[in-house]
């Protein structure tokens, strides 16, 4: 088996009409996938959503028209099955703390303003690129394995005796029916759970909501607003954004669809600003993309932009028609569905760290080869590129995968991020020191002198033993 090279990182803007043809090429060819897919994030929209439309921290009407609209923009902008989800450090901050809604709205302002000045001026995209792949992958991790954390605290809030759907029962025939179909990844997994947990809500006798006409209102926050959601929310969620919603997710789309071009760090970049600089006036909840979502929406059957089209349609409506309404409808939805689904996502995320030591980008160089081609269009050229795989040694490896734990521990153990990229920085530098130093000739003539000796004593050792066994013994 031979091993692919990865797909080189973009930069600048995608087309807009090649993704929207790649849209409908491929919303044709994998209907049901795409439709499925689409749900594949609402393990960790929903929980969110609810609570934070429950503690008056968001606008839900403004929040589902304007996240539909990001949906449609980012779908049709970017080709892929790219989400547009809640800021989870702004999101956790509001409703544990509990802030208002213009605080709230003053920290996604505020993160966002941060991430457009990096992105414009080109910062962001070289930081990206200048960050080691395991820590990279490790941080990926993280944030998969931070879900299936996530997953595993819902879980246990529920019980074997519960007379609703949330209980373990419906867990564990929710999860033999993922693990029996994971290797047809056209079944439709999401939509069937989402579809039967619909009906579970509507049987349980909630009130359906009546239809209506809503439209978001102009809430714009003061300046002691922004500066009060920034100090307590946003400091927390802007390593988490540039980290997991910007750097992450063009790798991971580079990893998961390499037939697409994968979204440059500046446009992403460019992208989460814009949506939070217009919607959060509105009272709308601060959004981003995220590596876990994608990682969701691929593992129940997006390939396109056409699945986050499709959701935000559907959010849009929902919006217009039922506004803050549905929130009692989608507060219900049983929990014991959404821990799968979660579940899942996170592993799809945290297996791209499977690849680190065989087929990772920095793995692979440009090698020129110095040799007379006639190519059919360009006519003669004197040398021709192509990407051929660096052999490391063993030690390379092991060294490499502790670099990625010690950053995926550092997310997890501290559920931040940057202290993850810290904790793997350190790590990185520690071995490069420790190569430097047996590099260098004085302390590199100490380490081969140290051998000689203990290599010397060794020998003596063993001669002297040798002897012993071979003189013959005195009676």
């Amino acid at each position: 088996m031979s091993l692919k090279p990865p797909q080189p990182l973009s930069r600048g803007w995608p087309s807009f009409w090649r993704s929207t043809w790649y849209n409908w090429k491929t919303v044709f060819e994998n209907p049901v996938g795409e439709v499925a897919g689409s749900l594949g994030d609402l393990g960790t929209l929903l929980p969110l959503l609810t609570a934070m439309a429950a503690a008056g921290t968001i606008d839900p009407t403004a929040t589902f028209i304007f996240s539909g609209i990001w949906n449609i923009i980012s779908g049709s902008l970017f080709g892929i099955p790219i989400v547009v989800q809640p800021m989870k450090a702004i999101a956790g901050i509001s409703i544990a703390r509990p802030m208002t809604l213009q605080e709230t709205m003053g920290a996604g302002i505020a993160v966002s303003f941060i991430v457009f000045i990096l992105s414009f001026t080109g910062f962001l995209a070289e930081f990206g690129e200048r960050i080691p792949i395991p820590l990279i992958k490790g941080i990926q991790m993280g944030a998969g394995l931070s879900l299936v954390l996530n997953a595993g605290a819902t879980l246990m809030k529920l019980s074997w005796t519960a007379h609703s759907a949330d209980n373990y029962v419906v867990v564990i025939l929710a999860w033999i029916l993922l693990c029996f179909t994971s290797r047809h990844q056209q079944f439709p997994y999401a939509l069937l759970i989402f579809g039967l947990g619909m009906m579970l809500v509507l049987g349980s006798g909630v009130e359906v909501p009546n239809p209506g006409w809503n439209l978001p209102s102009w809430m714009p926050p003061t300046g002691a607003d922004i500066t009060n959601g920034f100090l307590f929310a946003g400091l927390g969620q802007l390593p988490l954004t540039i980290l997991n919603s910007i750097i992450a997710v063009s790798y991971l789309s580079a990893d998961l669809l390499p037939e697409r071009p994968s979204p440059s760090i500046e446009s992403l970049g460019m992208s989460v600003a814009s949506m939070n600089l217009i919607g959060c006036w509105f009272g709308a909840m601060p959004v981003c993309h995220g590596s876990g979502g994608l990682s969701g929406q691929f593992r129940f059957g997006a390939r396109s932009g056409a699945a986050p089209v499709i959701l935000g349609i559907a959010k849009v409506l929902v919006g217009l028609f039922f506004g803050s309404s549905v929130s009692a409808l989608l507060v219900s939805f049983p929990k014991s569905f959404l821990v799968v689904l979660v579940f899942a996502a996170g592993i799809e995320l945290a297996k791209v760290g499977e690849d680190l030591n065989s087929t990772a980008r920095d793995l692979w160089e440009i090698q020129v080869e110095n040799r007379a081609i006639i190519h059919p269009t360009l006519g003669l050229r004197l040398h021709r590129e192509r990407l051929v795989r660096v052999e490391i040694t063993d030690r390379e490896k092991k060294e490499r995968f502790v670099i990625m734990l010690a950053t995926v521990g550092g997310v997890i153990a501290s559920r931040n991020d940057a202290v993850g990229l810290l904790a793997g920085t350190v790590c990185y530098f520690g071995y490069i020191l420790q190569e430097a130093m047996e590099d260098t000739s004085f302390l590199k003539i100490a380490f081969d002198q140290g051998n000689i000796a203990i290599t010397g004593a060794e020998e003596v050792i063993q001669s002297k033993g040798h002897q012993a066994l071979s003189e013959p013994k005195k009676e």
